[in-house]
């Protein structure tokens, strides 16, 4: 997946964490450094790191309602 694509941009994403718990997210991706990616998480309503492995799913977001 590549994900440089998306710094700066607003998308959503299926995680899943690890505890194999699957999460809708709406983030801003930030940053990526050695497969992680930094964003701020919309529905967490703060900065959170990702493993971009567990990232499944990304979408850009057309429409957000924040």
């Amino acid at each position: 997946m590549e994900m440089q694509r998306y710094i700066g941009q607003r998308v959503e994403i299926m995680y899943m964490n690890k505890k194999g718990a699957f999460t809708q997210r709406f983030i801003e991706v930030r940053s990526i450094k050695n497969n992680y990616v930094c964003a701020y998480c919309f529905t967490q309503k703060g900065l959170r790191v990702f493993k971009q492995e567990n990232i499944l799913a990304i979408a850009p977001e057309k429409r957000w309602s924040v």
